[in-house]
């Protein structure tokens, strides 16, 4: 039978926390997106009068569908043209869901959502739930048919994993625009030592073009290298016009939590760049290019504003 108004409003209250559980299962807001929408359609076949706790029920349902779509991803990503990064999310998008703990705001950063690729579906689901939406043990056992000791244990090991990679430092918006404009001068001062001076030892910028924009298929690594790479990618040329489909105007933003840069034309975003930030310095680029992990970016873009451009590159 159809649902009533007040069962859909019921889900609707979910809605937000299932889609921002949702993107941190899957690292893309499209997939998230597609995952809530059939955790929906279970809840409209479902007798949910029968269902004592909705919330439970809906993100049982909704964690199933994103370990099978986890599953198949890894089938893709194997076949993925270069590098994969996560889709990016800009400041002030609903997705990015809880951000009142360190941990919360940890668990969304574009680095840890890069690092947790490594982990098993299972490890994955169990670090989400708990460090970002603080379920208890006992919960997350139910939901993914586990004991709660094994719950405990694949938190453990997860988070270890996602531990291994370097501390990040937490900024605020106004510290982050101060690092973007520094990275920026450095970048485009016509020299690769400020450059080199932002960055730390060990160093790496990665890309994710998809097949469709050009992307090393390899990291760059060290500091100078990086800053080499860095002062290309914002020289001037034909060839970066064309695809990017004319000169970009670059702003500083926070994407996922951390600094940076936005770069679009004809107020479409055409790439974000995120600067993992430590204490030491910047310890790595990630740069999505990928039209098809923009669509949302572009999106969020044109809805708020953002006043002047700090340059236009290329």
């Amino acid at each position: 039978m159809p649902l009533s108004m007040s069962d859909v409003d019921r889900f609707e209250a979910s809605r937000f926390r299932l889609e921002a559980i949702a993107y941190r299962l899957l690292g893309s807001a499209s997939e998230a997106e597609d995952a809530v929408q059939e955790a929906f359609l279970r809840w409209q076949a479902a007798d949910v009068d029968r269902i004592e706790v909705p919330e439970a029920w809906l993100t049982k349902v909704l964690t199933n569908l994103c370990l099978n779509q986890l599953t198949s991803a890894r089938a893709r990503r194997e076949t993925y043209v270069g590098q994969w990064l996560p889709e990016p999310l800009l400041a002030g998008d609903v997705m990015l869901g809880p951000a009142d703990t360190a941990e919360q705001r940890e668990s969304v950063s574009y680095a840890v959502l890069t690092l947790m690729e490594r982990l098993s579906p299972n490890e994955r689901a169990v670090y989400v739930l708990r460090e970002a939406f603080d379920y208890p043990h006992r919960e997350i056992a139910e939901i993914l048919d586990i004991s709660e000791a094994s719950s405990q244990q694949i938190f453990h090991r997860a988070k270890k994993h996602v531990a291994d990679g370097q501390a990040r430092t937490e900024v605020d918006e106004a510290a982050a625009r101060r690092i973007v404009e520094e990275f920026l001068a450095a970048a485009t001062s016509g020299r690769t030592e400020p450059l080199v001076r932002l960055l730390t030892q060990d160093a790496i910028a990665i890309g994710d073009g998809g097949g469709k924009i050009p992307a090393r298929t390899k990291p760059f690594e060290g500091a100078v290298a990086v800053a080499k790479f860095m002062w290309g990618l914002f020289k001037p040329s034909k060839a970066k016009r064309a695809y990017a489909g004319g000169s970009p105007e670059v702003y500083a933003t926070t994407a996922n939590g951390d600094p940076a840069v936005v770069a679009v034309v004809d107020g479409r975003v055409v790439g974000v760049l995120c600067l993992e930030v430590t204490a030491e310095g910047i310890a790595a680029f990630r740069n999505q290019v990928n039209p098809d992990k923009l669509e949302r970016a572009s999106e969020q873009w044109a809805a708020v504003d953002h006043g002047e451009p700090l340059l236009h590159a290329f």
